[in-house]
């Protein structure tokens, strides 16, 4: 009898569309009011997504302690999630968006990124001028400060929509089991 180990990635994702602009709150408190007194107009959930070679690697180089330093966790201070344009196949050898200008990051929501029951959640809001075009990809990133290395753990290629104007509201849970 042969053995067989497994593991297996589970991506999540929930994109909320609100009318109004996130970005008129002053405070991350005020953030997560506004979002929970907000109600969304449409709410798109999928899964599945492609991790990156890129990001595989640097989760290794984390666990085993090659990669240090708290500039390259995918924290609070450093994640980011990512949108752009490109309908470009995924491909694991990609290291990041492949959108050549409509791209757009932004950094967590307060108390973001959560951890808990074998999974990660990453969650930003971009605000009535930020990403206006159509969102065709994501991406979640690491954005080193110090020797700016850019680390993508995962890229989706769908159609979300167009966005002109309001607030969007990505959310992207990955389970590892």
């Amino acid at each position: 009898m042969r053995k067989q180990e497994t593991a297996k990635w589970k991506c999540r994702y929930r994109l909320e569309k609100r009318q109004g602009d996130i970005n008129v709150c002053e405070t991350p408190q005020n953030r997560l009011q506004w979002l929970e007194n907000t109600k969304p107009y449409e709410v798109i959930e999928g899964e599945g997504n492609l991790m990156l070679n890129s990001g595989i690697n640097e989760i290794w180089g984390l666990i085993t302690g090659i990669q240090s330093g708290t500039n390259r966790l995918f924290n609070n201070a450093n994640a980011k999630i990512g949108v752009g344009d490109s309908a470009t196949a995924a491909a694991a050898t990609q290291t990041d968006l492949q959108a050549a200008t409509n791209k757009t990051y932004k950094g967590q929501e307060a108390g973001f990124p959560t951890v808990g029951t074998q999974k990660v959640t990453f969650k930003s809001s971009f605000g009535t001028a930020e990403a206006n075009y159509a969102w065709n990809e994501w991406v979640v990133k690491s954005v080193e400060a110090v020797t700016p290395t850019n680390i993508c753990l995962n890229r989706k290629v769908e159609s979300l929509g167009t966005k002109t104007i309001g607030t969007w509201t990505l959310e992207i849970s990955i389970t590892l089991s």
